[in-house]
């Protein structure tokens, strides 16, 4: 017999501190909740009303308090959990506070239902702004964005115009979006373990990583931000091409998962070629990839070709694309290093004229950065050709090699970007959660991430513009001074791809 208190023979027993640590989010997710009731981004809210409302110090007090807590549990497990399956609970605990919760963190949702509302009207969003549009509820959209072209892809216009179709009025819709995105965070549950397995990574370190983020929780599930859907389409694609390398039809299929990823959000498109690395099955050469990388193009054409010609808006999501930069603000380090030189220019006379120039040269840099990430890649997987019985090891090499590439080349997508989100932190944590052997590289700039927007959606960084903007510069300078001659001295058996 059992004695009381006493576990049956067998059990694993669940530390006291990670029971206490999944808690302690669990209040923290709850007082997040309760301060976007407080003074969230409700639809009649107006901006920056957690400034000015009676209740603004509440909202400011829970909402860090909140965070604090979320945060700090996130960060204390993140070498481990107890089991992956006590990963996946703790998460989708910490996420119950969020479905119930309004938007968090930013109004967005309400841009997507006002484009869902102008594309369902027969109106081009891709032409005007959802003022223009004469969205009914273009009061609720955050005024910098009612006058811009949508960004994203036809895909998720369709996504968002069956929102507004079956959700009614604004409340309804969000509740969909909302959906949509659960749904998409969801896809990225599924498809974590069959990654991290197959990159060699701890299942429920990956789990955690992923899922339990602060960011996910607040912005993707409550915030309904669409990079859930991009995410979600995404990891699925790459888990088929792990999974089936080699073979013609289910490459065809994934890449018509990442087509339809790039559909959602044009981010995704940065990740294509290190699919068709992992797409490859035996030696690698040119030949290998451009034939089995050909059969994940044709599904990316035919899905992307496919939806765009389905919503009747062709290729005029590309031109939106020029609008997601009007915000400047120094939480984008090209951004915050032509602030920086316009404030010294400015000093002498000069007028404001680098912010633009430095993102140019930001984009033309992330061009051959990616360049350079896939070429890394690719040689290490390449120089296990030359070494006899290692088929097992390259076999082995190919999906960690490619996911880890994909997952870097987001980290320079987002680095290099005219502008950053919290939420975009999320593109390179999901990947990298289930390909990096290291992790508080990219752990800590996420925790940091969570505390820069308050719950109505206003952005703390533009509190503190140019201080921040000298901040982020000189990290720019001392991470280039540190890791520039490093990656000149670097040896290809030392490189983030080595496959030892």
């Amino acid at each position: 017999m059992t004695g009381a208190g006493v576990p049956p023979r067998g059990a694993v027993r669940t530390p006291v501190r990670a029971v206490a640590l999944r808690y302690v989010g669990f209040v923290g997710a709850v007082l997040l909740a309760v301060a976007g009731y407080v003074g969230g981004a409700l639809p009649g809210a107006t901006l920056e009303r957690v400034w000015h409302a009676a209740d603004g110090p509440l909202t400011v007090l829970l909402w860090l308090v909140g965070t604090g807590l979320l945060t700090g549990a996130w960060w204390a497990l993140r070498h481990g959990t107890p089991s992956t399956g006590w990963a996946y609970r703790t998460a989708g605990l910490w996420s119950m506070p969020m479905l119930v919760a309004p938007p968090l963190g930013s109004r967005d949702v309400y841009s997507y239902a006002c484009q869902g509302w102008a594309y369902g009207q027969g109106v081009d969003p891709y032409a005007v702004g959802v003022a223009v549009a004469g969205c009914p509820w273009v009061d609720a959209v955050a005024p910098i964005w009612r006058d811009t072209p949508a960004p994203y892809g036809p895909g998720f216009l369709l996504l968002a115009a069956l929102a507004v179709a079956f959700g009614g009025e604004l409340v309804g819709v969000v509740v969909v979006l909302r959906l949509i995105a659960v749904a998409g965070v969801l896809l990225v549950a599924v498809c974590l373990p069959g990654l991290a397995q197959a990159a060699g990574v701890p299942i429920r370190r990956a789990v955690w990583l992923a899922l339990a983020c602060p960011l996910v929780g607040v912005h993707l599930v409550a915030g309904a931000h669409n990079d859930a859907v991009m995410l979600g389409l995404l990891l699925l694609g790459l888990l088929v091409v792990v999974r089936f390398p080699g073979r013609p039809w289910p490459l065809v299929v994934a890449g018509a998962l990442l087509g339809l990823a790039v559909g959602v959000k044009a981010t995704a498109v940065v990740v294509l070629p290190f699919a068709a690395l992992a797409a490859v099955l035996g030696r690698f050469t040119m030949r290998s990839v451009l034939r089995d990388g050909g059969w994940l193009a044709v599904g990316t054409l035919l899905a992307l070709g496919g939806v765009s010609v389905f919503s009747g808006l062709g290729l005029g999501w590309v031109g939106g694309l020029r609008r997601s930069g009007d915000l400047e603000q120094w939480t984008s380090p090209p951004t915050a290093v032509g602030m920086v030189l316009d404030y010294v220019g400015e000093l002498f006379g000069g007028r404001p004229v680098a912010v633009p120039v430095v993102r140019t040269l930001a984009l033309a840099l992330l061009v051959v950065v990616l360049a350079v990430l896939w070429w890394r890649a690719w040689s290490a997987l390449r120089a296990l050709n030359d070494v006899r019985r290692r088929v097992v090891r390259l076999e082995a090499a190919r999906p960690r090699v490619a996911l880890l590439g994909a997952g870097l080349a987001l980290v320079a997508t987002v680095v290099l970007a005219p502008v950053f989100h919290p939420w975009y932190a999320t593109w390179p944590l999901v990947l990298l959660a289930a390909a990096a052997t290291r992790t508080t590289w990219f752990v800590l700039p996420c925790a940091a991430a969570a505390f820069l927007t308050m719950p109505d959606g206003t952005n703390l960084a533009r509190l503190v513009k140019a201080p921040g903007a000298l901040v982020m510069t000189g990290l720019v300078v001392a991470a280039a001074g540190w890791g520039v001659p490093r990656l000149w001295r670097s040896r290809a058996s030392r490189a983030p791809f080595s496959s030892r």
